[in-house]
């Protein structure tokens, strides 16, 4: 059974709510403009100018919005308004029983991926890693016209020079998972664990200290995450942390020490994550990642 998510079509209304950090409408307006702009008309869940704490409205709040926007026939997306923190806190509250019934595609990055990942490992439903509402304004043409292709049925394909040291040339068509590092590594051993095997695994990070970016991913080859993958795809790793006493090593130098002695396709420097050029990833779906001199990658409808 064809579980994709049915493609947008103008006059379709999206749904934007807070599964994480709070957010003000007046912050979305950039966003609304752009979808409306694309002939979709939009809607905004309670958790809009919802506050508790940092949260966009306390755990039940945020869990009986995004229940209500699974149900609710109206709306064909559901784009998560930002990330932070607090998806983890209100996902088992969650009755994803509409969504199961009609899947509709769900958006968004970062805090997100706890979403990603329990939705792709427990009903194989298909998401969309991209920019979210909150700083849409500040990505490039490109990561903005990447949502909107993605969302409407057009075929995914990027290519970029490849300038790192690191990485293995190769070729693979297989599904991709994956996400924000730290929430990867959040999941692990709870029903939202993601399943790797046979697959291309991407990565992004932000703000995180090299040391702990050293210690999840031993963390994913002592688990025997890493080596019955198909590919590797790094992204973003933006606004990393040192101590004093330097760790020694780069970002890249710590992924590539992890997954040197296998044969899988690996790249780094991909357009996806916490940057300016954050494009959009059909997870849950099979891709095409070629590694050379290039770098491509493409998702069909």
């Amino acid at each position: 059974m064809n579980r994709t998510p049915a493609y947008l079509q103008p006059g379709d209304t999206i749904g934007i709510l807070c599964t994480a950090r709070y957010v003000t409408a007046e912050q979305l307006q950039p966003a609304i403009k752009i979808f409306e702009d694309w002939g979709l008309k939009v809607k905004l869940g309670s958790t809009v100018n919802a506050e508790w704490h940092i949260f966009g409205g306390d755990d039940v709040l945020r869990a009986c919005d995004l229940t209500d926007f699974f149900n609710d026939p109206e709306i064909k997306a559901i784009v998560c308004a930002r990330g932070g923190y607090g998806t983890i806190r209100m996902i088992d509250k969650v009755d994803f029983s509409g969504f199961i019934n009609n899947p509709k595609w769900l958006v968004g990055f970062s805090d997100v991926t706890a979403l990603h990942t329990h939705i792709n490992s427990m009903y194989e439903i298909p998401t969309l890693h991209a920019s979210m509402p909150v700083i849409i304004d500040n990505k490039t043409p490109e990561a903005i016209d990447s949502l909107k292709k993605a969302l409407f049925g057009d075929e995914l394909n990027y290519s970029y020079k490849n300038t790192s040291t690191f990485g293995r040339s190769g070729e693979v068509e297989a599904e991709i998972v994956g996400g924000n590092l730290s929430l990867i590594h959040t999941v692990q051993n709870t029903v939202s664990e993601l399943f790797m095997y046979d697959k291309i695994l991407f990565i992004e990070e932000v703000g995180e200290w090299l040391y702990n970016i050293d210690r999840m991913m031993w963390n994913l080859k002592r688990s025997s995450k890493l080596q019955n993958l198909k590919g590797l795809i790094v992204g973003g790793f933006s606004e990393l942390q040192d101590n004093e006493i330097p760790f020694g090593l780069s970002y890249e130098e710590i992924i590539w020490e992890k997954v040197k002695d296998f044969d899988f396709p690996v790249c780094f420097g991909f357009p996806a994550g916490h940057i300016a050029d954050n494009r959009a990833i059909k997870m849950g779906v099979n891709a095409v990642l070629r590694v050379g001199e290039s770098i491509s990658f493409s998702q069909k409808i």
